[in-house]
């Protein structure tokens, strides 16, 4: 059986692997030219941070100690007020538990490696999709010769937010989708190495939250860090409204002080690098006839400020793998089983990765938020197992993301449910007290 795989991202490499573990032939086609060759976008990497689902699938097949060689353990983050102290935010109880950082590119180009070296798997650069017919597998891409044409027994679209596959898949009617963008982008800075050493801590994800925006931090291997400042599209304070260098430095001096000595490109990286946009994508069904399907952002791109996104499309390829197996390799069975293990959980990722948003830019830096991120980190200690927080159950753990959402919801209710007894408990001891004394 002949698998085509278009998109030679994250999770379409990941893809062939597990799918040459199947004895099956696999040929990814992938719109750009080698990324191994070449230099990266500018502007465009956006450091991932990989965590328990993304490190299980990669373990699955024997590329967790490959890909974490270059990564970096992130305990916490880092709060960078506008005055005043550095506070640093364990994301575990016990402060071990560590997401990672790692750049997108080179967790490409290990991907890649793996892929074109498994047997059965070919890699097709240079191959833009512009015509599928779901009820063949018949393939038409432009390339740098002309036109050129495939069949595959199935083909699988992990062609990213702007999938070709999901757009082939809707000009014939066979899904329908939502596209809900914010009015934030993002855009990239850097901040080198000092003297051959990391200008910031290099153990924390540093975050400058300013309430309506925010920037983040996350540190490379050659000991810089790549920014990237989350901003409004429109309004005051924007993208849009900072035009002259004069106008850039002048608003980092006001709201990110101790950024501008350590970003020696700050102005000429802001000029330069475009602004990406932010948005969440939902389609139904995922696949056509068990024959053309779509996974990762292609089913279901979600916001990064969980950092979940790599790691829920990696989390997909396991859960694919694991309806093949259920099915004794039928894709017209497993296709729809994926689409129906897999739907409500990204849904909640989707939703908990907005909500994400709000508290990283709005409420980190409040007192209130770390008083009740102490009780909770109090209430995991004192009850192990039984209580998890809701960022360990995500990040550190391959609960689904649906039953992540439920058990947080019972925790909270317990919780409130036993502030309520304690408080009406105080109130009865406080009445009695004031009865036996009068």
């Amino acid at each position: 059986m002949n698998v085509a795989v278009v998109g030679a991202g994250l999770t379409g490499c990941l893809l062939a692997c597990y799918l040459a573990r199947r004895g099956l032939d696999v040929t990814v086609y992938e719109r750009r030219s080698d990324p191994r060759a070449g230099t990266p976008e500018r502007g465009r990497s956006i450091n991932l941070a990989i965590s328990e689902r993304g490190l299980d699938a990669l373990r699955r097949i024997g590329l967790e100690g490959q890909v974490m060689a270059d990564a970096l353990p992130m305990r916490g983050r880092m709060i960078h007020p506008v005055d005043g102290p550095l506070d640093f935010q364990p994301y575990s109880h016990d402060g071990e538990m560590a997401i990672n950082s790692i750049s997108r590119g080179a967790l490409n180009n290990t991907l890649l490696d793996a892929a074109e070296a498994a047997p059965g798997v070919k890699v097709r650069f240079g191959h833009r999709l512009t015509g599928l017919d779901p009820a063949t597998g018949a393939m038409t891409f432009a390339t740098a010769d002309g036109e050129t044409h495939a069949t595959a027994d199935v083909v699988l679209g992990a062609d990213g937010a702007g999938s070709a596959v999901r757009g082939e898949l809707l000009a014939h009617r066979g899904i329908e989708e939502s596209a809900d963008f914010l009015d934030y982008g993002y855009k990239e800075l850097t901040i080198p190495a000092v003297d051959g050493e990391f200008a910031l801590d290099p153990g924390a994800l540093h975050i400058w939250p300013r309430g309506t925006s925010m920037m983040i931090a996350l540190p490379n291997p050659d000991r810089s860090f790549t920014c990237t400042m989350f901003w409004p599209t429109g309004g005051t304070a924007s993208f849009a409204s900072l035009s002259s260098p004069a106008a850039v430095e002048r608003h980092f001096r006001t709201h990110y002080p101790d950024v501008v000595a350590l970003a020696p490109t700050l102005v000429e990286d802001y000029r330069h690098n475009p602004v990406g946009l932010l948005g969440t994508v939902r389609c139904a069904p995922w696949q056509t006839d068990g024959r053309v399907g779509l996974i990762g952002d292609a089913a279901h791109a979600i916001v990064p400020f969980y950092g979940q996104g790599a790691n829920c499309g990696f989390e997909d390829v396991v859960v694919l793998d694991r309806c093949l197996d259920e099915t004794g390799g039928s894709w017209a069975r497993a296709l729809p089983l994926f689409e129906r293990r897999r739907k409500e959980n990204t849904d909640a990722i989707a939703e908990m990765a907005l909500a994400n948003f709000i508290e990283m830019r709005d409420k980190v830096a409040s007192p209130v938020y770390r008083l009740a991120k102490g009780i909770e980190h109090r209430l995991e200690r004192a009850f192990p197992g039984r209580y998890v927080s809701r960022y360990e159950l995500v990040s550190f753990s391959t609960v689904p993301y649906s039953q992540v959402k439920r058990r947080v919801r019972r925790q909270q209710q317990l919780l409130a449910g036993a502030g309520a007894a304690l408080l009406a408990g105080v109130i009865v001891a406080a009445v009695a007290g004031i009865r036996r004394t009068s």
